[in-house]
């Protein structure tokens, strides 16, 4: 009896004092709980009473003087509006906010931005509950650890006999050798006699390694490895420009050099990224993905190695004539002049060759669906590109309308579409198990065929451009949900029933943050294509981080998850878990800083357009926006510092001790 009691006052002490089975903590609990409803109840006591004011002043007759001070805070835009209004029969929207809050295009957009916010909020509640979990087993641990040790400071029989009585009272005891029968159990690993009672929770996450080596030709690994090594160097370059212009938002007098102008950088990082780092990495996974699925070699290397030379020099010296002020005009994505992306389409050419050659002599019978998406990808960059520069059809409204076609579809038919191909490729092979449904793979390629090379020229709604064409555009960009959500399903159909891998894995949570992505930043093109959705968001910084939560949210995770999957299969290393899981959470955060002030920023600012504002005033407002993208600009940039560290601890060269090693065996 003693005893027990003893262990109830050991049960009330420290910590336990807060255990839901001591009365204390249920009393101290159940305090907080009242206090909270009495600030719930004072609170709703006082927005009654305010409602009920307010009911009452409803009711007054209106004051002439507040009249004067009403139309004192009038400009003439709105004035005009006003009379406008009454003179029609009716009566000027109280506040154009809550009209915005009716448009499909905004409630998209909000459902969108939540998704990915509540998604975030949901991962980190699940690992702080594990968190919490561990903690709490370790302290029952070591509540164990200090009854023990009250027992072995009793006196007499006491300890013994309670233990005995408890003992007597289990119908069931394992005598431990119902596997083994009386022979001693072999534990040649540790497993058993290697216990450490004193656990560690561990700081990262245990992930697990890449599979083993498979077979693969040492020269085409070479070859992939550069291309993963130039599109990395080129992120770091690209985004470097960016994060300078970012700043340069902050501090506009940062430095008055013509060649670091805002007008000359900035196509040099939109197109380092775009060319260089983009296109470089897609077309390295390409080079591994098309021999594999076709169970064929590669039909040439050397044309690998040509393809990768032509797009390093057209990106190299397009940045430099960028700089230098020598550029095709004011073409978004198509600053480079001719005879530099000439090089880029004669690289594209031998590499299309190239994967067509393999294909053909492919020793399966169909030709697997990421072969589909990244060759069609390589004719669609092709024919935009020669329809960009062929001087035949930009006068006027013609080279509007082909802007629109080629900067659209070069972000939807040539990243997009090929860095799908990827995905189908790495995706079903990082889970162990076949993408979820062909069919549906198929049916999103050629919906978004059909869809996509039409929206380009709802980036010119209200324009100039016939009214049928704009229609034609927004149509199309509504036929989009077809592709998007098959897509999506499709990948995570693939992934259920393998959640828990997510948690094991350092490449899925780049895939699923992609995926996310993919669908939330598509259907937002979607709500910016309508017509009163544009007219508020376009010519803003909305269409800014709409570029970004698409190419960067989409593009590069994907790209980023698919090199961490390859790259440890061609070099048998593996980068540290820490800095992975430091460019994950970088990149991620920093895209949510970098997009969603912006998006909600230029929301506000696009509404004082329509009420007439003076563009200054937009400037102005926009200012501590534009701090935050600097923020998140500077995290990812940051992200990307890790990832190419995580490159090089990949790629880097085995010491020469390692080399003898080997060289005896």
């Amino acid at each position: 009896m003693k005893a027990k009691t003893s262990h109830i006052g050991l049960g009330t002490a420290g910590s336990a004092f807060f255990s839901f089975h001591s009365t204390p903590g249920l009393i101290f609990i159940l305090l907080n709980l009242l206090f909270v409803a009495l600030l719930v109840t004072l609170y709703l006591y006082l927005k009654t009473k305010e409602l009920k004011e307010l009911s009452k002043e409803k009711d007054k007759d209106y004051d002439p003087s507040r009249l004067q001070e009403y139309l004192s805070s009038l400009d003439g835009t709105k004035i005009s509006r006003i009379l406008r209004l009454r003179r029609s029969g009716r009566h000027m929207p109280v506040f154009t906010g809550f009209v915005l809050l009716t448009e499909p295009g905004i409630i998209i957009l909000l459902i969108l931005i939540l998704i990915p916010i509540v998604f975030g909020i949901l991962l980190m509640a699940i690992k702080v509950t594990r968190m919490v979990t561990q903690y709490r087993r370790r302290g029952r641990q070591r509540e164990d650890t200090r009854f023990n040790e009250y027992l072995d400071n009793l006196q007499g029989q006491q300890a013994e006999d309670a233990l005995d009585q408890r003992k007597e009272a289990l119908n069931f005891h394992l005598s431990q050798t119902e596997l083994s029968g009386d022979t001693p159990a072999r534990d040649t690993r540790g497993l058993l006699y290697n216990i450490s009672s004193e656990g560690v929770l561990p700081f990262v996450a245990v992930k697990k390694r890449a599979a083993r080596r498979p077979p693969i030709d040492p020269a085409l690994s070479r070859l992939v490895i550069w291309y993963i090594g130039c599109a990395a160097a080129w992120l770091l370059i690209g985004t470097t420009i960016g994060e300078y212009i970012g700043i340069k938002f902050v501090a506009p007098d940062a430095d008055h050099l013509p060649w670091l102008s805002f007008g000359r950088l900035r196509p040099v990082h939109t197109n380092a990224v775009f060319w260089g780092w983009a296109s470089l990495g897609m077309l390295g996974l390409g080079h591994y993905i098309i021999p594999r699925v076709s169970n064929a070699p590669l039909h040439s290397i050397k044309k690998g190695w040509w393809t990768l030379i032509l797009i390093n020099a057209a990106v190299l010296l397009g940045s430099f004539s960028l700089m230098a002020g020598i550029n095709n005009g004011g073409g978004e994505y198509r600053e480079y002049i001719w005879p530099i992306m000439s090089l880029f389409g004669l690289g594209c050419i031998l590499a299309l060759q190239n994967f067509l050659r393999t294909v053909a002599k492919r020793t399966t019978h169909e030709i697997y669906i990421s072969n589909w998406y990244i060759i069609s990808a390589l004719m669609f960059v092709l024919v935009i590109a020669f329809i960009a520069y062929l001087p035949w059809w930009q006068n006027g409204l013609g080279e509007t309308i082909v802007q629109g076609y080629y900067m659209h579809q070069g972000v939807g038919m040539w990243f997009m579409f090929f860095t799908l191909g990827i995905v189908y490729y790495f995706l079903p092979q990082q889970l162990n198990r076949p993408i979820w449904s062909y069919s549906l793979g198929i049916l999103a390629f050629w919906s978004q065929i059909l869809f996509y090379t039409v929206i380009g020229t709802h980036h010119f709604v209200f324009s100039s451009i016939p009214w049928w064409l704009q229609t034609v555009a927004i149509v199309g960009s509504m036929g989009m949900i077809i592709p998007v959500t098959a897509g999506t399903t499709n990948f995570l159909l693939t992934i259920r029933g393998s959640w828990h891998s997510l948690s094991s894995s350092y490449t899925l949570p780049f895939f699923l943050v992609g995926i996310i992505f993919y669908f939330t930043g598509s259907m937002q093109g979607t709500a910016e294509a309508f017509r009163s959705t544009n007219r508020i968001w376009h010519f803003t910084d909305f269409t800014v981080a709409h570029s970004h939560l698409t190419m960067y949210g989409i593009i590069s995770f994907f790209l980023w998850a698919s090199m961490y999957a390859v790259v440890p299969r061609l070099t048998g290393k593996e980068a540290p878990q820490l800095t992975i899981g430091a460019h994950f959470w970088l990149a991620l955060i920093g895209l949510l800083f970098y997009t969603v002030p912006l998006m909600y920023g230029s929301t506000l600012k696009g509404v004082m357009w329509t009420e007439g504002k003076p563009f200054l005033d937009g400037v102005v407002f926009m200012a501590p926006y534009w701090l935050w993208r600097a923020i998140g600009g500077s995290l990812m940039w940051l992200s990307h510092l890790f990832f190419c560290y995580n490159i090089y601890r990949m790629v880097e060269l085995p010491q020469p001790k390692i080399q003898t090693v080997h060289a005896t065996i």
